[in-house]
């Protein structure tokens, strides 16, 4: 049998070949930029995507970067909501609370701040850790908030 290449990429060959998170890449796959298929729970990049996406050949791997620490990125992001009763307040904290404490795969836990001031009816969340899993807890607030939530807060654009 002849040297073959292979034809299908775990998210986290994937990920390791384009020096990303695996997470960052699993994004890639849900909003469509990179495609993949599904078998079991795990997806598998086809060659021909990833050299869509990467615009070189898979067999080429990244150029090795010099011996240094990658840097640490942190997001701090603080998020006030108007106009929210004691309840909901509540509620979402406990929410946003188990979402934060929730197992992912990032080295770092996101690290989650609720404060309530009662006689403004104003909510603030501080929320600190890595890009994406904030961003995906900033979206978890934002669809909680949504109408027929039960938070009783309305959008305003």
């Amino acid at each position: 049998m002849e040297n073959e290449e292979r034809e299908l990429y775990s998210v986290g060959e994937v990920a390791e070949r384009l020096g990303l998170h695996v997470r960052t890449v699993r994004n890639y796959v849900r909003d469509g930029r990179l495609k993949a298929v599904r078998i079991g729970k795990q997806y598998r990049i086809s060659r021909e995507d990833f050299e869509a996406l990467t615009s070189r050949p898979a067999a080429d791997p990244a150029p090795a970067e010099p011996d240094r620490p990658r840097g640490h990125v942190e997001v701090s992001s603080i998020v006030q909501i108007d106009a929210i009763g004691p309840d909901a307040a509540s509620r979402l904290a406990t929410l946003v609370t188990a979402a934060a404490r929730s197992p992912r795969d990032t080295p770092d836990q996101l690290r989650v701040q609720t404060v309530y001031d009662k006689e403004r009816a104003r909510m603030k969340i501080v929320v600190l850790g890595d890009p994406a899993t904030t961003a995906d807890l900033l979206h978890l607030v934002d669809g909680a908030l949504g109408p027929g939530n039960g938070m009783g807060v309305t959008h305003r654009d």
